[in-house]
């Protein structure tokens, strides 16, 4: 379950990935699968063959991608992982809990 993001988040976070940019969006998230993360950082763009680039990166396969057919295709980031990549982006927020 999601919480924690607007309406107004969430379309700028399409706007940028419509444009073809790598878009960060990060929310609270409660998943019983995995019940050590407390948010979630969804990475998405337009250009799959940009997103698997920046992927790579940080040694993210393609295959782990959500391929979505409205076009929001993206990475889900998760624990410590996703921390490590915010602080490498220079986009951490510091009222996140990561973990």
């Amino acid at each position: 379950m999601a919480f924690g993001i607007t309406k107004d988040e969430l379309r700028t976070w399409k706007k940028s990935i419509d444009r073809g940019e790598i878009a960060f969006l990060t929310h609270y998230w409660l998943d019983d699968r995995f019940p050590e993360a407390r948010s979630v950082t969804k990475v998405g763009c337009n250009d799959l063959h940009k997103l698997q680039k920046w992927g790579a990166k940080y040694g993210l396969k393609k295959e782990w991608i959500h391929h979505r057919k409205d076009g929001y295709s993206h990475y889900d980031l998760l624990g410590t992982r996703q921390k490590e990549i915010l602080e490498s982006e220079g986009i951490i927020n510091k009222h996140i809990k990561y973990l």
